[in-house]
């Protein structure tokens, strides 16, 4: 061991060269940004909405789905001396995922049909046999929230550097583990128009996927540029899915039809399930200084055992049971393009 001598005319040096002490990181340890988002969905098997009529059928894929907006917020910290520990949470959405198509032919007959049910003591089906056109059409959301822990290896990745004079190793993993929740809302309107009543009737069958549950993932970087980084982070949970289905018959105005015992055709169903998610965000960042970066990259979130409006589907509604209940075991890929800012301070 070295110890200085204390009447040396240097007085106590303190540590020699070789045992100099690590310097802690003086990086800032909060971190906000922001990102728009354009994405869109995939849609499942279509589920015909008529009967062919003049060589024209509509099913309830033909909508399709636009390419809206969405916005993707999050807000973190860093702890620790060294700062290898973090929270972070994180929101975003994507809303108006929508998508119409309209048929018009001569005697369209409309699916479902409706056995003994009436509209305003008018069978249902007047409404819904020998119409002149259809229109299906589709509203979606998308929202998610995660609340993160967060486990850097080595260096930030916002300060990684290729600088010859002062380098690091040219990558940077985070590990992160947390709770995710996941919603995916999903409605289907059928609108039928017939001449003999003067007034369309619209089937409307809302489902809603509601995924709970813990993650892990990853933030794996790259710089391969000065100030230039790729990045990745995949994710993947296992969540619990609290699924909900309501089903109504009613005209555009709000007039509900009524079952032959004269409740309402508006029918309510719950379940759960379990169900996984899988996401990776792909992006490349500049860090335009200590405290600011930009960013662009790509989303893709896959998900299983859920429930769709399209499944929900019935032939014929004659009584509540024709519509209660909910069908699962459908997946859909939700995907899209990202550009934003991160502030570290």
């Amino acid at each position: 061991m070295y110890i200085p001598d204390p009447v040396a005319p240097e007085g106590f040096p303190g540590f020699t060269p070789f045992n100099a002490a690590d310097r802690l990181p003086d990086w800032p340890r909060w971190f906000a940004g922001a990102s728009g988002l354009v994405m869109t969905r995939s849609l499942p098997n279509g589920t015909a909405t008529m009967l062919p009529a003049g060589g024209t059928q509509l099913i309830t894929t033909d909508g399709g789905l636009s390419w809206p907006g969405g916005v993707d917020l999050h807000l973190g910290r860093w702890f620790g001396e060294r700062q290898h520990h973090g929270l972070e949470f994180i929101y975003w959405g994507v809303f108006g995922l929508d998508g119409q198509a309209t048929a018009a032919a001569p005697g369209i007959t409309a699916i479902p049909q409706a056995s003994g049910a009436t509209v305003g003591g008018v069978p249902a089906t007047d409404f819904l046999t020998n119409a002149t056109s259809q229109q299906i059409s589709r509203a979606d959301l998308v929202n998610d929230i995660e609340i993160n822990y967060l486990y850097s290896l080595w260096e930030r990745p916002e300060f990684l550097s290729s600088d010859p004079a002062s380098p690091t190793r040219p990558v940077s993993l985070i590990w992160l583990a947390g709770f995710r929740f996941f919603q995916l809302q999903d409605v289907l309107t059928l609108s039928t128009f017939s001449p003999t009543t003067g007034s369309p009737l619209d089937f409307q069958t809302a489902t809603n996927n509601n995924l709970y549950g813990g993650q892990l993932g990853a933030k794996f970087d790259w710089r391969f540029a000065p100030r230039l980084r790729f990045s990745a982070v995949p994710k993947f949970l296992m969540a619990g899915n609290s699924i909900t289905n309501t089903s109504t018959l009613a005209t555009a105005g709000g007039t509900f039809a009524n079952f032959a015992g004269g409740s309402p055709v508006a029918v309510h169903s719950t379940l759960g399930a379990f169900s996984w998610l899988g996401s990776i965000d792909a992006a490349v960042a500049w860090d335009v200084t200590k405290h600011w970066s930009l960013w662009l990259g790509y989303r893709v979130v896959g998900v299983g055992n859920i429930a769709q409006a399209d499944q929900q589907w019935p032939a014929d509604i004659t009584t509540a049971g024709d519509l209660s209940g909910i069908t699962g075991g459908s997946s859909t890929i939700v995907q899209g393009g990202f550009a934003g800012f991160q502030g570290r301070y």
